[in-house]
């Protein structure tokens, strides 16, 4: 029987190419889908996942960053400092706002920060200063690139200009941009002398980041503190809800698809060999061997069919960050193990169907044909 399946497929290359490529398109469209997403959901994190800080200090009542606002008294950052346990404690000013640039308008996040402080800031630089001084702006490389900007060109945040000191790079996404200005320029902007929006605390050696959290909670009045990695999961519940749900609902839509059209071409092959599995029966060949056949072929299908779609996406990610910059791309493990065991399941499940049925049929009925 393996002679066989190995001899029905090689029979008909042209089907075997046609039936396989159809299916690796329709599994790379779920990959490309799920790669947007992990892409998305990594970039929507990454201001808080790239800052090193043991412990953000926030308003009370403040749970995440995304499309939010808080505002903390700048006395609070010393009161911090001084909580046993807290190595460092460090202010940044925070808003959403757009940037114009080039005729066009950008939503950013923009993050104020201490000039030359290096606690915080662009984490990639593609070109210029990585610290923005008074009055300057260090902003994406694909938004400078999209809006023609050049390094000492002029962009309008919030109502106000200011001179391009630097582009950085694994700043932008589809969902947002992280845009950097110097402390004292954010504060002026927001109104906002006497108070900052996060602290960043750094612990000591040893020291478990939710105890100090707890610990800072309880002797600073009014703030909320969340371990970097709390943190991070907040934002990213709020971004899905926000937003991500909607490349959530393409990936299952394109999962929908996938699955559709590998159960249509795995059906169809086992269907177009029903007379020779109905005379294999009439010659003896037991059930389970034809099941155990026709199976095999489904899962080669499936398999090969897999394959060619992951070395597909292999060649696309490098392809979509110079074509299509602003998409952000990831391959999770999780995603590819997913995305292969629906491959081999359904392709499993679209064979058996008509084989069963297969089997069923009086096999003298295959020489009245």
């Amino acid at each position: 029987m393996l002679n066989w399946t190995l001899r029905e497929l090689l029979l008909a290359p042209q089907q075997l190419v046609a039936s396989v490529a159809a299916v690796a398109g329709a599994f790379l469209l779920v990959l490309f889908f799920e790669g947007v997403f992990a892409g998305e959901s990594v970039q929507i994190v990454a201001l808080i996942d790239k800052t090193d800080a043991d412990v953000w200090v926030m308003q009370k009542g403040v749970g995440n960053m995304h499309m939010t606002t808080s505002f903390v008294s700048d006395w609070k950052v010393d009161a911090v400092a001084e909580v046993e346990g807290v190595a460092k404690a460090t202010p940044i000013l925070y808003m959403n706002t757009t940037i114009e640039a080039g005729g066009r308008n950008w939503f950013s996040y923009v993050v104020g920060v201490e000039a030359n402080d290096p606690r915080v800031g662009p984490w990639q630089m593609a070109a210029g200063a990585a610290h923005p001084s008074p009055g300057g702006a260090v902003v994406p490389e694909i938004f400078a690139s999209d809006a023609g900007l050049k390094l000492g060109d002029t962009v309008r945040i919030g109502g106000r200009d200011f001179r391009v000191d630097g582009f950085s790079r694994d700043t932008f996404s589809m969902a947002n941009s992280i845009s950097f200005v110097s402390f004292g320029d954010l504060a002026d902007l927001m109104n906002s002398l006497g108070a900052v929006s996060y602290i960043l605390v750094d612990a000591k050696p040893g020291v478990d980041p939710q105890a100090l959290a707890d610990r800072i909670k309880a002797q600073v009045e009014n703030v909320n503190a969340l371990p970097r990695a709390v943190f991070v999961a907040h934002d990213y519940s709020i971004a899905v809800q926000m937003g991500l749900n909607i490349i959530w609902i393409m990936t299952l839509i394109g999962g929908a698809l996938a699955v559709l059209l590998t159960g249509f071409v795995v059906y169809s092959h086992v269907t177009e060999r029903e007379r020779e599995l109905a005379v294999m029966k009439a010659l003896g060949v037991h059930n389970r061997s034809i099941y155990a056949a026709m199976c095999a072929q489904a899962l080669i299908i499936g398999g090969l069919a897999f394959i060619l779609s992951l070395a597909l996406m292999a060649a696309a990610m490098p392809l979509t960050a110079v074509l299509a910059p602003k998409i952000s791309l990831a391959i999770t493990a999780d995603a590819v193990m997913r995305v292969g065991a629906t491959a081999l399941a359904v392709s499993l499940v679209a064979a058996v169907i008509p084989v069963r049925r297969i089997v069923s049929v009086d096999p003298v009925t295959a020489f009245q044909q």
